[in-house]
Parts: structure tokens; sequence; C-alpha cells
């Protein structure tokens, strides 16, 4: 059974940092492009960050030089380091696996407010 657990949200004020966790079990995580997408009320969820099998990284423009995304393939756990938030950032967070088969977590929130 595929299991995408999210974890590190929370609330933090503008300006501030988070760093989210996404451990996978079930899957062959190395060979997974991960990704992490995020869904504000009322919006459609949207592409936050990804990153490949062999670490390439693609970013949407709104997150660029704030949030970054790493793996360590070691732990199955795909990371979204999170600084200079906005409330614009706010939105429950999603961790996705994409390969031969596409898999979703069930998020994690995160609001930005003081």
């Amino acid at each position: 059974q595929v299991q995408l657990v999210e974890s590190g949200g929370g609330l933090v004020q503008p300006g501030g940092s988070l760093r989210l966790s996404c451990t996978a079990s079930g899957i062959m995580f190395s060979i997974y492009t991960m990704g992490w997408y995020r869904q504000a009320p009322g919006k459609q969820r949207e592409l936050v960050l990804t990153i490949s099998s062999s670490g390439g990284t693609n970013a949407a423009d709104s997150v660029r030089g704030r949030l970054n995304i790493t793996r360590d393939n070691a732990k199955n756990t795909v990371y979204l380091q999170m600084g200079g938030l906005k409330p614009e950032d706010t939105a429950r967070y999603y961790c996705n696996a994409y390969g031969t088969r596409v898999h979703w977590g069930l998020g994690t929130q995160v609001t930005v407010s003081s």
C-alpha cells in the first residue's frame, strides 16, 4: 500500500520559515519525481515545486527564490523549505509522487498570518 505522509505545517508570521516533510512508503522512491502542490480555499490545486529522480527541479514563478525542494532517497523523504512566507502562501500543501502511477498525500496546512 502506497502512503505519502506530510508533516511540518502550522501557523507562521509573514516573513517566517517552515520546513515541510513528506515520507513515502510502498513505492520505489528513488525513481519517482516528487512534488509539492498547494490548494488555497476556493482555488485550484497548483504546482509549487517538483524534483526529479536525478535532482532537477521545477518551480512555480510565485515561489522561485523563496521556497526550495530537496529529497533524501535514503530516507524516502522529500522536503519543502519555505522562507520569506507571505499571506498568499496560505494553503494546504500536498505531496505528490509521479512515476508509473501518481500518488498523493492528505496534505498539511500552512497558514501565514500575523
